[in-house]
This record gives C-alpha cells, structure tokens and sequence, in this order.
C-alpha cells in the first residue's frame, strides 16, 4: 500500500525528503507558500555526509557542475592570522567520506531538486496555516480556505513552522545575541590572498566575533559570512540590508587578509541569528518535523541544511514498505535515530568551538544516512520508545 505525505515546506530538506520518499514507494505532495520560483539566497556549503546523501537522490552531477569545490577546511587567529587547522577536503574527503564537499549557490541546489520531482509534486503558493490530526491521519489547512488529507504529514516549514506550531503549541525561538552579515564578490577581486580556494575560518578574541569565506560558482564568487555581538533584535524582519562600513571597522584589528576580502564586498544582508534547544519529541500522532522546524542551529558548523537532507533520507528509509497502520512505529524509528545526531549537532554547533585547532571531522562528516542502522524494533511498532 502506498501512502500518501503531504510535505508542507518547499525548501531543502522538503524536497529532499520527497525525493526520497517517492524512490520509497510512496505518494508525496509538497506544499510551498511561495507563489513563484525565484533566485533566492546566497550560499549552501554541502559538507561530505549532505553530498553523499545526496548523490543517491540523484542530484549530484548536478551540483558538481555547479558548485565549487574547496581545497582545505582552515582555521586561523582573526587578528594574527596564525594558521591553528588544516583539513584536506575535494579529493582527499572524497577518498574518505566518498563525497566531497561542495560550495553551491541555494538556488542552483534547489534547482537542481526540484528536477527530480515528479510533474505536479511541488505546489507553489499554498500557504499551509494549521493542521489538524486524527484516527488515520493528518489534514493540513490552507490560506486559501481549502483542506487536504495525508496518511502522513511532514512540517519542513522551517524556524517559524506552522506544522511545529500546530503540535507542539507557539513559542519563540531564542535570540542569540549574535547578528550574521552575508555577502559576495568576484574572485578576482580577491587575487593575490591566500587560500580563496579553501572554506576559511577566522577566529575572534570573541566568540561572537568570526568571518568564513568559501568559493561558490566554481569558483568565480567568493562568499563571506561574519557575525558580530549585538544585544538585541528589534529590527521588522530576519533579513535586512546591512552597513559594510560599519561591518568593516568592526573587524578593523583583524589580520590584513581577512579585512582585505571585507573590502572585496560591496553589499551584505543583516539576520539575526536564533536558535531552540533540542526538542524531546518531534511526532504527534501521524505527523512530524524535519530539518529546522524540529532543530535549527547556528551556522558554525555549516551543518543546517545538512542534517535537513540526512533527515529526509532516514525518514524515508524508516517509511519503505510502511503501510498507513505502521507510520507511528516508522516516525518514531526516525525520531530514535535522529534526535541524538541533531541534538549533537545543535549543541556543539552553538559552542562554537568545532575544529578551530586540530581535531577528527569524522563523526559530522563521515555519516552515512543511507546504511545508519535504524531501531528495527521501534519501525515495526512493538515498541514506541525513542532514545533522548
């Protein structure tokens, strides 16, 4: 029997799941509010464990034509510009992880998603506003008046999800304390500094004071993402245009390398940067949440849309072969092998501390999504219990 999921969310980690979930047998819908498909975005830096996902969805000669491809993960002291780690990536991650990390425009990796999405799958400007579950199944509302019922329903609908909030009731994510500003310029600008080919860290006197470059495009773009402390967000909206100059004389007593790729750019956005504390429960009922409407995360270990992706593979692979009276026991399989990784990830990613001197990589990027054993016991149904 195959079942019917509607997917409410049409960013990463929901079309990757329902990429993976139509290669499990079953009938998936995706709900996005968006009205229309534009080039949204800036960055996305796929670590090996996303790009190995993802190669088995199908996407990957894809993003090699589009992505770049960094040399070396780097760590350096913002202000001395001392080197304290190098990571060999490209050829030497493929090597070791089987997949490389690859830098890609959102855009072209969403783009590169929805083609393999069976025709009709992706429904655009459907605005979902609440959820209601029942014996058998979950219906998702919408702005438009109308109503749909799953077998299933997956809330992929992000930080602010209308899925999240319909389980498990309203809350506000927390703020950081820390403001994120993004920007990107040809690399020619750039010609000369060390290392652009690299995805580059540099480390404050401060945690909440940092700048990552990487390349993009295959390497015609160099993207750079820095935060800076700031004591609250009052400001309409999540993006907003930020001041380079002030951005600029903030880093003023970094290293001349580091203030000579701020120079570079012309223009940066402004986000505040939020985050929740790990949840101890993602389903109710026949319902349940992916990527970062069950864990968001600060960006310090590039790890947000990664786990989004190795969730939808686990959620699908926990579904194969799932009848509709099984998808309690199959959500809480994937809970069970899901919470442990992201709650991990959220944690450690939020102590900002990962890999700024020499450390092993492997436990992040050596994850298999594909062959990570999953709870047998709790697929089947004859235990519901999920590990914390």
């Amino acid at each position: 029997m195959t079942l019917s999921i509607g997917i409410c969310g049409g960013g990463i980690g929901g079309l990757s799941a329902a990429i993976a979930l139509e290669k499990a047998g079953q009938k998936v819908r995706v709900f996005e509010k968006a009205a229309a498909i534009n080039r949204v975005g800036a960055d996305i830096n796929l670590t090996p464990n996303a790009v190995f996902a993802l190669d088995q969805l199908g996407v990957g000669p894809y993003l090699r034509e589009c992505a770049a491809r960094p040399a070396f993960r780097i760590s350096r002291d913002g202000e001395t510009g001392e080197e304290t780690s190098r990571l060999p990536m490209s050829a030497a991650a493929e090597e070791k992880y089987g997949a490389p990390q690859l830098t890609i425009h959102r855009a072209d990796l969403l783009d590169a998603l929805r083609a393999q999405l069976p025709e009709g799958a992706l429904q655009l400007g459907r605005d979902a506003t609440g959820l209601t579950l029942h014996d058998g199944g979950s219906t998702l509302q919408f702005a438009d008046g109308r109503a749909e019922r799953f077998d299933l329903v997956v809330g992929a609908d992000g930080i602010h999800s209308v899925v999240r909030a319909a389980l498990w009731g309203e809350d506000q994510p927390r703020y950081t304390g820390m403001v994120s500003y993004r920007g990107t310029f040809p690399s020619d600008r750039a010609r000369g500094l060390p290392d652009t080919d690299a995805f580059t860290k540099w480390w404050g006197e401060i945690p909440e004071k940092q700048i990552v470059t990487f390349p993009l495009t295959q390497g015609r773009e160099i993207f750079v993402f820095a935060t800076l402390p700031q004591d609250d967000w009052s400001e309409e909206g999540w993006t907003l245009p930020g001041d380079v100059e002030d951005l600029r004389r903030a880093y003023g007593n970094f290293h001349a390398d580091a203030r000579a790729l701020l120079d570079a750019v012309e223009d940066v956005t402004r986000s505040a940067l939020h985050v929740r504390d790990p949840m101890p429960k993602w389903a109710k009922g026949r319902a349940t949440l992916l990527g970062d409407a069950a864990h968001p995360m600060v960006p310090f270990m590039a790890q947000g849309a990664c786990m989004a992706i190795e969730d939808a593979v686990v959620l699908a692979r926990a579904l194969e072969g799932a009848e509709a009276r099984d998808v309690e026991g199959a959500l809480a399989c994937y809970e069970s092998e899901r919470k442990p990784r992201t709650a991990r990830v959220q944690e450690s990613s939020l102590a900002n501390d990962w890999l700024k001197k020499a450390g092993n990589a492997d436990w992040v990027y050596g994850y298999d999504a594909w062959t990570t054993p999953l709870n047998e016991r709790t697929k089947t149904g004859r235990t519901h219990e999920t590990s914390a």
